[in-house]
């Protein structure tokens, strides 16, 4: 069994179905080691993709998501898509190749000092030196993306701890006769028993379990404040975060705690379609002014970043419940009346089980419902609205409605996909993957990569804008090749539309902002998918239809969706 062996066995023993790479010598006994496994290995076009795809699978099945990477360029080529993962909160487990250990240093092909550049980016970062030290290593990297606040890892892996011990000697010459000069004798000596120590104690390879990680709960004692606090106010709120889903096997229930609950509820981020399409405690618009008037606000697992204008949204005088995993998050910004540090999800659930009636906010859910439903009416009048070309607020309403109920949506770009997030909505729980806080282009590929493989027979929808599509059109000559019939609709208005809209207003200038109305659906033709264009409003029903229709068949698809302009999401930028 050599090292790549070790890997894949510990990999399988913490129920990993998949492993994301792109291939290269540093970690080629890694992949070939899961495929014998039975490890699905699913190769991309660039190791970013890898990274999103393990994010997402991770975020799905609640077992952290692993890509494997080769040295140099390829661990370079993942930072984004690992902070980004970092900032979501996700646990990614990055497998990292390296150049031989004793070739550290010395100008040997792709080797960088990998660790001072992902350090600050992961919960743990660790350099395996030994062969036997491998699968301990990969076991601990599990147990630290998991416990606490969820986040990546990077275990490095140099080439010759993966190989036969055999082609390591070889690799070192070895296994050629001693001779020559008394120098090339003392350095035949030094490799001789660097590979001895390498190699040493590796037949004491012991397989490890997969060990309960557990959930850190909030004491009865506090759950019942927080109860009598929420009992005794006029006007409550609740806001769900994606924290909140972190215990993917507990959500159905999470679920049915909002609903015990009976307090009017704003979700974002993965807890968007928790209580599926129309559930009457769920609002949708004007949180800003819903959270200015309430008296009592719940965070459950959503900090006070910028999308709460960092706790200004929330007024002074409401009595503030955060529940966070994170103790920095939980005080960040704003600092709450009841801190509740630990899962906020089963918080939640616990106190449901504490609540007696939920029945005494009829008027406040009301008068959100009232001003929810007179929102919805505004935006079905400007879905109307004559533009140049197809109106996106009518786009996203026509997807609406022949969105199939077993849909993952996944969420990539600026403008458009934030307009879809206003009127699309996810037909149930971990229905929705959007790229976190980080804000993040490019997450697209990788994510509906990931939702597919965890749900195959599931319809995966990308919304991509224009700008964020060019990030990983390329990855759908891997859907086709690992045959994932994904669909993509790409909502081409011609450029970076987000940064456009405020740029042009206030700087009276368009640099850098403009693209091309490209032909995006004949790029996947050319990667093997089935690409369509789409110019006018009354072809959207029968090309969505037609979509659906050739990815049952087993084709990728793309919807290059011609978008006219429209002053939907004027002055919406946040910083």
């Amino acid at each position: 069994m050599h090292g790549g062996d070790q890997i894949a066995e510990v990999l399988h023993q913490h129920g990993v179905q998949f492993l994301f790479t792109l291939c290269g010598g540093h970690i080629s006994p890694i992949l070939v080691g899961a495929k014998k496994c039975g490890i699905r290995v699913i190769d991309t076009r660039h190791e970013v993709t890898a990274v999103f795809a393990a994010d997402a699978v991770a975020r799905l099945t609640g077992v952290p998501g692993v890509a494997a990477v080769t040295a140099g360029p390829g661990v370079t080529n993942t930072l984004t898509a690992v902070k980004n993962a970092q900032l979501a909160q996700s646990p990614v487990i990055l497998l990292g190749g390296a150049t031989a250990t004793a070739l550290k240093g010395r100008g040997a092909l792709q080797d960088i000092d990998q660790m001072a550049l992902i350090k600050p980016h992961v919960k743990w970062a660790y350099s395996v030196k030994k062969v036997k030290d491998l699968a301990p290593a990969l076991q601990k990297a599990f147990r630290v993306a998991q416990t606490g606040v969820p986040g990546p890892v990077f275990l490095e892996c140099p080439v010759d701890l993966l190989y036969d011990e055999s082609v390591v000697r070889e690799w070192y010459g070895l296994k050629s006769p001693a001779g020559g000069s008394f120098s090339n004798h003392l350095i035949k000596m030094y490799l001789k028993h660097h590979v001895n120590r390498l190699f040493a104690g590796v037949d004491q390879h012991v397989p490890g379990g997969n060990p309960v990680l557990a959930v850190p709960r909030i004491a009865a004692s506090q759950i019942a404040r927080a109860r009598h606090k929420i009992c005794s106010a006029q006007r409550p709120l609740l806001l769900v975060g994606s924290q909140a889903l972190l215990e993917v096997a507990h959500v159905s229930k999470l679920a049915e705690a909002v609903t015990a609950l009976g307090l009017p509820v704003y979700l974002s981020g993965m807890a968007r379609g928790l209580l599926g399409k129309n559930h009457p405690l769920h609002m949708r618009h004007k949180r800003r002014l819903a959270l200015k008037e309430a008296d009592l606000v719940i965070l459950a697992g959503v900090p006070c970043d910028f999308r709460l204008d960092y706790g200004q949204h929330i007024r002074r005088s409401s009595y503030l419940i955060s529940a966070n995993r994170s103790r920095q998050d939980l005080r960040q910004n704003r600092r709450p009346n009841l801190a509740l540090h630990g899962d906020a999800g089963h918080f939640l659930i616990d106190l449901a089980t504490e609540m007696q009636d939920s029945n005494i906010w009829q008027d406040w859910l009301q008068a959100l419902r009232a001003r929810d439903d007179a929102r919805e009416q505004e935006i079905e009048h400007q879905a109307k609205a004559e533009t140049e070309m197809i109106n996106p607020v009518f786009l996203c309403r026509e997807l609406q409605k022949s969105l199939p109920e077993t849909s993952v949506l996944v969420a990539d770009g600026g403008d458009f996909v934030a307009t879809a997030s206003y009127i699309v909505r996810p037909p149930g729980p971990l229905t929705w993957l959007d790229p976190g806080v980080f804000g993040t282009l490019g997450v697209g590929a990788g994510f509906a990569l990931g939702a597919k493989l965890v749900n195959p027979e599931t319809d995966v929808w990308i919304l991509y804008g224009d700008g964020s599509a060019g990030y990983s059109l390329s990855e759908f000559d891997t859907f086709v090749r690992h045959d994932l019939p994904v669909i993509a609709i790409v909502g081409n208005d011609a450029g970076w539309m987000q940064i456009a809209r405020e740029q042009v207003e206030m700087l009276k200038d368009d640099v850098g902002t403009v693209l091309g109305r490209a032909d995006y659906h004949q790029v996947v033709e050319g990667f093997g998918g089935k690409g369509f264009v789409l110019q006018a409003g009354k072809d959207i029903a029968d090309t969505l239809q037609q979509a659906r229709e050739a990815a049952a068949q087993g084709r990728p698809v793309l919807i290059n969706a011609h978008l006219g302009k429209t002053d939907f999401r004027k002055g919406s930028i946040s910083m």
